[in-house]
């Protein structure tokens, strides 16, 4: 069962990871694509706030508008050009501010909330694309939809749980200090062979096992819900499975026995 699990998310990923490679151009992300649902939630927030500000805007200037027309006894043609320059300053205003706001390396591990860095970091992250070979760019979109993953887990863990900590570790030192020292590279070294490999050849490297410890953190998280699913479906084929005796004392999964 936990192997017919674990095949159907490699699946999914798999599924996910061409469908993010699909929307590429050029076998990059466009501009401004989101590599996670975290850092896309993050996004989404600031265009609701620059849509409330947009429409707070509007309500003012229709109710400036209104008073103005009773008070004079109408606005004229004057006003009524007034008012459209002032509805197209505010929708110019507010189509980029507030603006996304991209927090700083340093800024990554200041919450002790696991999930909330895995949000950050994806946002953090795809700020930091332009500088990365596109090798490591493919495996940055891999380590988007792993912490997305990574992230459903992290729902049910508690902030002291012994992988909260180690969530916090990797992804908000081990991840952004590989990506920063490839960047603190002067651009025309990038490509210079030492100790038998080039910068963008480490840092693909460096991330690709990022991008397997990740795995492997969220499939530590998950080995309680696929015993759980396991338990629940091996019960459902002792109760209702071919050859199963009904009976009105069958046990539930509530009271089955504890796992050893």
């Amino acid at each position: 069962m936990t192997q017919d699990l674990t095949r159907q998310s490699e699946r999914l990923l798999s599924e996910g990871r061409a469908l993010v490679r699909d929307n590429q151009a050029g076998g990059r992300h466009r501009a401004g694509a989101s590599i996670g649902r975290g850092s896309a939630s993050l996004k989404t927030r600031t265009l609701l706030r620059r849509a409330g500000f947009f429409g707070a805007a509007l309500l003012a200037i229709l109710v400036a508008v209104t008073t103005a027309g009773l008070v004079l006894g109408g606005i004229g043609f004057a006003g009524v050009v007034i008012a459209f320059f002032a509805v197209i300053a505010a929708a110019l205003i507010f189509a980029n501010f507030p603006k996304v706001k991209v927090p700083k390396r340093a800024e990554l591990t200041k919450t002790q909330d696991a999930k909330k860095l895995v949000a950050r970091t994806e946002l953090w992250l795809e700020a930091q694309r332009p500088a990365l070979p596109p090798p490591a760019i493919r495996i940055v979109e891999d380590i988007g939809l792993q912490l997305d993953a990574l992230g459903k887990q992290l729902d049910h863990v508690e902030a002291s749980h012994p992988a909260a900590a180690e969530t916090r570790k990797l992804v908000g030192e081990l991840l952004p200090e590989t990506v920063d020292s490839y960047a603190r590279i002067p651009a025309h070294l990038r490509r210079e062979a030492r100790a038998g490999s080039t910068p963008d050849e480490q840092v693909t490297e460096s991330l690709t096992k990022i991008s397997r410890e990740i795995d492997h953190v969220t499939r530590q998280l998950a080995e309680g819900s696929l015993d759980d699913l396991a338990i629940r479906t091996r019960y459902l084929d002792y109760r209702y499975g071919e050859g199963a005796v009904p009976s009105l004392a069958a046990p539930s999964p509530d009271n089955m026995p504890e796992k050893t």
